[in-house]
């Protein structure tokens, strides 16, 4: 049986407690303490639950020594909102925790809940900070800290002006510093970055992208020769074709359910869910299957694997438009 850990600093702490409001830093908490226990055991059952999934008594069924003394984790989102009931059996694991399990709590942090909060900080949880952004300076060590976690230089004025294009969610900072990195070689500099974003040019992307997922070659064309007109690179137009067919995807084979939780499922938010559900109608797997086979085609031919960048996105958009169809 694995010794129970107690760093701060280790993921596989017996309690781990993410307090803030931001939704990709919790998420990246929870990530991490995922991926360190499958580290340790693949087999390792994780749990996922909302604060409505946890009632009375069910954290002792989920906590229960295995015969297999398997490793689980244990998620509970939205603490804060946990019955009263719920609250006393979660103080009481707090203080004695079980072995082979990793329980994670997210709390938003605020007064609501914050007995709650208080008693498990008491009993010696490790305690990840995943506060909302609200400054500028903060958005910018933000975009630093993950170009550095990506292994890559960028200027600061690149970093600055990263943060004036793209704004204050920090998915699409995150999304951002991940496509330089995939896209660019050497040091990213102010240049590389406003010949990807400036004016936000990635929204035209998104726009070619919606309109072909929605089946609409004509506008999707239009929008296309538009987007490469007015300078929008290639490669994110079929970055956004991309995206756009894999979340299709994605919300035609999830489980029913509320936007909410299947935002939390998808790792989209919830807003995108209504957008996609609109937009999947029509789609069929096979579909979703040649339209991303032409995405990746296309990706292939404006990075060097073809004559012509536009004409392999215009084949793109049409054989996504086409796929979109195919069920109608």
């Amino acid at each position: 049986m694995a010794t129970r850990r107690n760093s701060t600093d280790d993921p596989l702490a017996p309690i781990t407690l993410a307090v803030g409001q931001e939704d990709l830093l919790l998420d990246r908490a929870v990530q991490q303490v995922v991926a360190a226990a499958r580290a340790s055991d693949a087999d390792t059952d994780v749990r996922d639950l909302s604060s409505d999934q946890l009632q009375p008594g069910t954290l002792a069924e989920l906590t229960s020594p295995s015969l297999f003394a398997e490793r689980k984790v244990v998620i509970v989102r939205n603490a804060h909102d946990l019955s009263a009931d719920t609250v006393k059996d979660v103080k009481a694991y707090a203080n004695a925790p079980a072995e082979e399990i990793t329980f994670v709590l997210l709390h938003a942090g605020g007064a609501k809940g914050k007995g709650l909060l208080d008693a498990v900080r008491k009993a010696g949880a490790r305690e990840v900070a995943c506060p909302r952004t609200t400054k500028p300076a903060e958005r910018l060590s933000f975009v630093r800290s993950e170009f550095r976690a990506l292994g890559r230089s960028a200027t600061p004025e690149a970093c600055q002006a990263l943060v004036d294009s793209i704004g204050s969610e920090l998915r699409e900072l995150a999304s951002a510093v991940s496509q330089l990195v995939a896209d660019v070689e050497g040091t990213i500099d102010e240049a590389v970055v406003g010949r990807y974003y400036t004016g936000r040019a990635e929204a035209s992307s998104f726009a070619v992208a919606d309109r072909a997922v929605e089946g609409r070659a004509a506008e999707a064309l239009e929008a296309l020769r538009w987007s490469l007109s007015t300078g929008v690179a290639p490669v994110l137009i079929t970055s956004a074709l991309a995206q756009g067919v894999r979340a299709i995807g994605k919300l035609s084979s999830a489980r029913g359910g509320r936007p909410a939780d299947l935002a939390r499922e998808l790792g989209m938010p919830p807003w995108k869910i209504d957008r996609v559900r609109q937009q999947m109608r029509g789609w069929t797997p096979d579909g979703v299957s040649d339209a991303l086979r032409a995405v990746a085609a296309a990706d292939a031919g404006v990075k060097g694997g073809g004559d012509d960048p536009e004409y392999a996105l215009e084949k793109a958009v049409v054989a996504v438009a086409r796929a979109a169809r195919a069920g109608r």
